[in-house]
């Protein structure tokens, strides 16, 4: 067995699905509501949870959640693209490299995520894009260390259901070609047919703050229904009155396939 399958069965433990945190929004967003003080909202993040997804300067600030046997893995976000800069209205999709893998595993992480968006508009900043992604993709290979490839595509909320489903089914086959371990990536309305066609594990993203944690619950069901291996949840994961709450319903939703509403009774997540 290779190291980057032992950290892979690790994030799988057991053979159940995962279920990460995201907190990476910073990077992109400077500090949101609920994440002001990314150590503290860290130290309160359940630690049932399989990984907390981070940025390549804050882990450094928040090695209090990894530093005990049984912690949730670290994941480290090491691209940075101006596709995820909602706030200032980009959507080019130009890619640059933050952290190379080698200084993140240094930093304390035992994955990596590696963005990549295609159909840009730019045939050459596809190409540099998808070069970026597979310099880092190769580089992690050689260190044993998984690829979290994670597809977004440019004016994600400007898609019809349609072109969404065809950029995540056709873009989620790309990566894993590339050479991604598993992917993250939006939930689509045939998403089986997304999990179906690719050879590694797809975790579905939870995209914008949902109204009622009730709904944050149904769409992760949805996303293991349908073959999805898991869940990277961000703002609907921490925005919520009592995150290590939700983090242990969803944690049984996805995990253990208990019901969206029998998890949210049994915590008493009331929005």
């Amino acid at each position: 067995m290779t190291g980057k399958e032992i950290r892979l069965n690790r994030l799988f433990s057991n053979g159940e699905n995962a279920v990460v945190i995201a907190v990476d929004h910073g990077e992109f967003d400077g500090p949101l509501p609920g994440m002001i003080d990314l150590p503290e909202v860290v130290r309160r993040i359940d630690p049932g949870v399989s990984a907390v997804l981070l940025s390549p300067g804050m882990i450094g600030h928040c090695g209090h959640a990894f530093n005990y046997k049984g912690a949730p893995m670290a994941i480290v976000r090491v691209n940075w693209s101006t596709v995820y800069a909602f706030h200032w209205d980009y959507n080019d999709a130009d890619t640059v490299q933050a952290m190379s893998v080698g200084d993140a595993v240094a930093a304390g992480a035992e994955i990596v995520l590696v963005s990549l968006t295609l159909k840009t508009g730019s045939e050459a900043r596809d190409a540099a894009n998808v070069e970026l992604f597979c310099k880092l993709a190769n580089e992690a290979k050689r260190l044993g260390i998984p690829v979290v490839g994670e597809f977004f595509p440019a004016h994600s909320n400007k898609l019809s259901k349609e072109e969404m489903h065809e950029l995540v089914y056709r873009s989620c086959r790309i990566v894993a070609e590339l050479g991604a371990d598993l992917i993250k990536t939006f939930y689509t309305h045939k998403f089986s047919e997304v999990t179906e066609s690719c050879p590694i594990p797809i975790l579905g993203l939870g995209a914008e703050k949902m109204p009622k944690q009730i709904q944050a619950l149904e769409l992760a069901e949805r996303i293991v229904r349908n073959g999805g291996r898991g869940v990277v949840f961000g703002r609907n994961a921490i925005q919520v009155p009592d995150p290590a709450a939700f983090q242990r319903a969803l944690c049984d939703v996805v995990k253990k396939g208990v019901a969206a509403g029998s998890a949210a009774k049994q915590y008493g997540l009331k929005d």
